[in-house]
């Protein structure tokens, strides 16, 4: 094939507050993903990537390849110990999917193969697994397509048979009750794949009966589920981005009774966890953005009986928090890393627990025991592997409890460096980097990646999917732009709503301030982004469409406008306080602003890789199918605009271990054919 497909133009009129678009491309959307013509569209597209890919000698097998020699053969995860009961998975090269067992009493047992329930199915994802508090039973979530519905599946462990199957629109998470007969689960809109409802369902019954034990009205709420420290509480955070509503539940009464800890209000979030003695909670109210620990007893639950236990610091934003006898584990950020800091609840006094690596990551991690004298946590940086650690919290003494296994890999072959640049407003960006020793740094081949949405951080660690660029010369850089909240929640803030713009010049201006470094070749600057990363792309070659030689811009999220003006639409409710509420004028306008699908016009556009999976439930496989047949219409250049589409996936792509890394393979493919075709 050697010209791309051109999909038909049917004139779409969208009009918002006397605004007037039209899209050419509105009839590549069905939600019911039946149509023959889109669909036969679709397999023509990836007809066309994977000619050009042939005919341009673009060969993913060497990658993909490097990640079969990296992955051992067969490797054990950490083991769990819960009540005596040790749990674990293992993987293996010849198999897609992993093997979960656990130990007891010195016997090893399989208690659920991944790929016998994958057998004959194009598509298998199954959620964390979830044992009965009597270890007697297994409760696991099941996908089968890609769309996060999953159904609720209970095996018998002492039978080895599964026996029953719950097949509800749920998130796959399930807390047991006391006398493990019955599960509590949050069952899913099926119209906009929000959490929305709190159910209980006891073993042996008709899952249509199942017990209403909560339901949210507002549609911009989300629900999600945990367990407590000490495993007495059903914890339910109902939550959007600027407040939240923690409910609780006493597992141990025999009644199911839900009560409210603290109600909601506009601007304050506040995370909730117990000890034997206290409710703790981590709060940012009265303005304390980066948030303050404090403690109350289990019936003084109002606000003025909180007792500040860590007080707020505008410079350390805590991120997560963990209790024992005689200490406080605070996972906090500054200077944009992550630390864990161990507070003496007596003293107050404050050890900083110190790490090697410039650019790392590091958090809490199999911490069952209240009562322990060691903490648990994972270490990692951009080119040390994860490995689990142990630390007397009396003596600090530190030793290894598991490492991930890598292959044909050793750290001492990179240099890592974080270093920080001055964006256009003045605001110092932090960028973490990664690149063999002894390379000619103003010769080489740049990418950088970046996401900067929903607070979340791209952290500096182990990246296995990016080793094959960097061993080629590449120097890989990780942006922490603002929408992330790498600097604390108002490095968030100043990423989204009305100051998103601000999310995408601060990407291009670390670029630019990188190669006016002589860190990277301008002729061999490449970008990627995944999802919100790949709006970030989008949004960024539409700014900049000759500053990148390619991008791969994975599951897009490009059609920003008409996407958050239709409520129908997946999650769209739930994104309000991120990007906006189109219904508001202001609001409008401003999104329409960035919004890739509205934004390009007549430009040199650089090659682009963009990948979707029809399935998928976070972004819509219709948007990056719009977006490509438009962005081509409107580029002058002569550089390619590919797109790849999973006729079966979700929002990661395809299911299993391998597939997973081909589909990798194809995309870094992709840029070091392009950094050769430059040379």
């Amino acid at each position: 094939m050697k010209n791309p497909p051109v999909p038909k133009k049917k004139a779409k009129e969208l009009v918002s507050h006397g605004d007037k678009r039209t899209d050419y491309y509105y009839w590549l959307r069905d939600d019911k993903r039946k149509n023959k013509d889109i669909l036969k569209y679709l397999s023509r597209e990836n007809e066309y990537t994977n000619a050009w890919y042939k005919a341009n000698g673009i060969n993913s097998s060497e990658i993909f390849k490097y990640y079969k020699e990296s992955l051992p053969k067969y490797e054990e995860s950490f083991k769990t110990n819960l009540d005596g009961y040790k749990y674990f998975s293992t993987e293996s090269l010849s198999l897609e999917y992993p093997k979960y067992y656990r130990i007891f009493k010195n016997k090893k047992k399989l208690i659920l193969d991944v790929n016998k329930l994958a057998k004959n199915k194009k598509f298998y994802e199954i959620s964390s697994i979830n044992p009965s508090r009597n270890h007697n039973y297994l409760a696991y979530g099941e996908d089968i397509n890609g769309r996060r519905e999953f159904s609720i599946v209970v095996k018998d462990l002492s039978k080895n048979i599964n026996i029953e199957k719950n097949p509800c629109s749920s998130t796959g998470r399930v807390i047991w009750n006391k006398n493990s007969n019955g599960y509590f689960y949050l069952k899913k809109n099926p119209k906009t794949l929000i959490a929305n409802t709190l159910f209980f369902h006891k073993l042996g019954t008709d899952p249509k009966k199942d017990r209403l034990v909560y339901k949210e009205k507002d549609k911009e709420f989300n629900l999600s589920i945990s367990l407590s420290r000490t495993k007495k509480y059903l914890f339910l955070e109902i939550s959007k981005t600027e407040s939240n509503e923690t409910w609780f539940l006493d597992l141990d009464e025999e009644n199911i009774h839900i009560r409210c800890f603290l109600k909601r209000k506009n601007n304050h979030l506040y995370y909730i966890d117990d000890t034997p003695e206290n409710f703790f909670i981590l709060s940012n109210r009265d303005n304390k953005k980066n948030f303050a620990l404090y403690k109350t007893s289990f019936n003084k639950l109002t606000l003025r009986n909180w007792m500040e236990v860590v007080p707020y610091n505008k410079n350390e934003l805590i991120e997560d928090f963990l209790c024992f006898k005689d200490f406080i584990i605070l996972g906090i950020r500054k200077n944009g890393l992550s630390q864990l800091v161990q507070v003496s609840r007596k003293s107050k006094k404050k050890i900083y627990i110190k790490f090697k690596d410039e650019a790392h990551t590091v958090k809490l991690s199999h911490n069952n025991s209240y009562d322990s004298k060691n903490l648990s946590f994972v270490y990692s940086s951009l080119k040390t592997p994860s490995s689990i650690f142990s630390q007397n919290l009396y003596s600090n003494k530190r030793k290894k409890l598991w490492s991930q296994k890598i292959l044909k890999h050793n750290e001492n072959n990179y240099e890592i460096k974080r270093i920080s640049i001055t964006s256009r407003d003045g605001t110092k960006i932090p960028i973490s980097l990664i690149f063999k020793k002894g390379i000619n740094l103003k010769e080489a081949p740049l990418l950088q990646y970046g996401y900067g949405s929903y607070g979340l951080v791209i952290e500096p660690s182990f990246k296995l999917t990016f080793m094959p660029l960097i061993n080629e010369g590449f120097i890989f850089a990780i942006a922490h732009i603002r929408g992330g909240q790498d600097l604390g929640r108002d490095w968030y803030d100043q990423g989204r709503m009305m100051k998103k713009m601000n999310t995408f010049y601060d990407f291009i201006d670390c670029t630019k301030k990188l190669l006016n470094k002589d860190i990277g070749n301008k002729n061999k600057t490449f970008a990627m982004g995944g999802s919100a990363g790949g709006l970030l792309m989008g949004a960024v070659i539409n700014l900049e469409p000759l500053l990148y030689k390619g991008i791969v811009s994975a599951v897009p999220f490009v059609d920003v406008l008409t996407t958050m003006s239709d409520e129908s639409i997946p999650l769209t409710t739930f994104e309000y306080k991120e990007w906006g509420n189109p219904k508001k004028k202001k609001e409008y306008f401003y999104i329409k602003k960035y919004s890739p699908y509205d934004n390009i016009d007549y430009k040199p556009y650089p090659a682009v890789l963009v990948t979707s999976s029809l399935y998928d439930s976070q972004v819509q496989y219709f948007e990056p199918a719009k977006y490509v047949p438009k962005l081509r219409e409107y580029s002058t250049s002569e550089n390619p605009i590919l797109l790849k589409m999973n006729m079966i996936g979700g929002h990661s792509g395809k299911s299993g271990r391998l597939e997973s890394f081909r589909e990798t393979a194809e995309e870094l493919g992709f840029l070091k054919g392009l950094s050769i075709r430059n040379s």
